[in-house]
């Protein structure tokens, strides 16, 4: 059973084990009580995307159908029409379009482009250009042209939609959300038209990426009634709900994004540091149980695609929390091997070896994050316990008068002083 004292240092992803059953009433035996929580050392707790999940539809293929605007014979009959000041005719970019259309992107763009510039206000030959590099992904150059595809299209009176969502796309996956929004309300507002779930994403991202939480959940949450397997918005329903502080929430959403795509590590990492959360602050023992469970199930399913020193301590947190202590150390032992690894997964580790009674590759590990993180209290704590039990009294009282001259009015320091230092010889 796990008591309090480690459930609470579980939670918000401080990643501060205490001891699951240690309560004795020997004056011999080391004691602790919760530290401090440290709010900064939460890396773990709400990641970010990596990449950020923004694109949605198929890289090899347009993002939104391109209808061509065939050249105009005679201009100067049709001033609405072509709004140029030039008298010849506007070029044809049916080749353009065929190019784009048969996804020669590279040509498309580059025959739009010569066009563009022997007439630079022909908003067909930009349009595709935009059209074509956007396929490309490159964004930068997709946003300059739709911009003055639109602009030349405005001042005809004829704005095209296709063209306000592809620069709203453009403009999303360049991170530009800002500039993004207002198109993509206007694309996912159209009168008499249902709203395409991917605009809808795009502009539930933009509002999240923004700062308006309330409006992206309301627009995440239409996109998954358009389409309840859309992992992406489930998962940025899972960081919204968890921003509330609504952990079961958070868990429905999450575990759905899961289930759609188990190779979403972003949904995965969430997840196990959701479960850690509420099995942390649960009073019902045996839901907390079931919650350390339910995260060493997330953390498998992490580290299936990833295995890096973060994930792996991740995992090993949970099975720490679940008292799997070996499965815990054999995680964490891997860990420790990245180039950078952090003192936190070096005192996991010793958590975990300590648990498993395992006191000398304890004291190593906790030596070890000692050194990478002089400053952190806890460290001497446990590396304080495990040179007691050890009754290697001399080192464990050098580690408590550490951990005291650190925390002065941590009164368990003061005991732990106490009750070692007639040993101390």
């Amino acid at each position: 059973m796990i008591n309090r004292s480690l459930q609470l240092a579980l939670s918000l992803g401080v990643l501060i084990l205490l001891s699951a059953s240690l309560a004795s009433g020997q004056s011999s035996r080391p004691r602790r009580v919760k530290p401090a929580p440290k709010p900064a050392e939460e890396p773990l707790l709400r990641p970010e995307p990596k990449p950020s999940p923004t694109a949605r539809n198929n890289p090899n293929g347009p993002l939104i159908t391109v209808q061509p605007v065939k050249p105009i014979a005679n201009p100067i009959a049709n001033p609405i029409a072509n709004p140029t000041v030039n008298t010849s005719p506007a070029a044809d970019t049916s080749h353009a379009y065929q190019l784009l259309q048969q996804k020669q992107f590279a040509a498309a763009a580059k025959e739009a482009k010569e066009l563009a510039a022997n007439d630079p206000n022909d908003a067909e030959a930009w349009k595709i250009a935009g059209f074509a590099e956007l396929n490309l992904k490159q964004y930068a150059d997709a946003v300059a042209d739709l911009e003055k595809a639109i602009s030349l299209q405005r001042t005809a009176k004829q704005e095209d939609p296709n063209t306000v969502d592809a620069l709203a796309q453009a403009y999303v996956l360049s991170e530009k959300f800002e500039q993004a929004l207002p198109l993509l309300v206007t694309a996912t507002t159209r009168t008499g038209a249902q709203p395409d779930a991917s605009m809808l994403y795009y502009r539930g991202l933009s509002e999240y990426k923004t700062g308006k939480a309330a409006d992206a959940e309301k627009t995440f949450n239409a996109v998954t009634k358009l389409n309840p397997k859309d992992s992406l918005s489930l998962f940025y329903l899972g960081q919204l709900a968890l921003a509330r502080n609504d952990l079961d929430g958070a868990v429905a959403a999450l575990n759905r994004a899961t289930l759609n795509d188990s190779r979403m590590t972003s949904a995965w990492t969430l997840l196990t540091s959701v479960y850690l959360r509420r099995a942390a602050l649960s009073t019902d023992t045996a839901k907390a149980e079931a919650d350390y469970l339910n995260a060493v199930r997330a953390g498998e399913g992490l580290i299936k695609l990833r295995t890096d020193a973060e994930a792996l301590t991740l995992f090993g947190q949970a099975l720490i929390g679940s008292a799997q202590y070996a499965r815990a150390a054999a995680a964490l032992e891997r860990a420790v091997l990245a180039n950078d690894a952090k003192g936190v997964t070096f005192y996991l580790l010793g958590v975990a070896h300590s648990r498993a009674k395992n006191f000398p590759k304890a004291i190593a590990a906790l030596a070890q994050a000692a050194s990478k993180t002089p400053d952190d209290v806890n460290v001497y704590r446990e590396l304080g316990y495990a040179y007691e039990v050890s009754k290697q009294y001399a080192k464990a009282l050098a580690a408590y008068q550490k951990g005291a001259n650190l925390a002065p009015a941590d009164t368990d320091f003061k005991e732990s002083i106490e009750r070692v230092s007639p040993f101390a010889k």
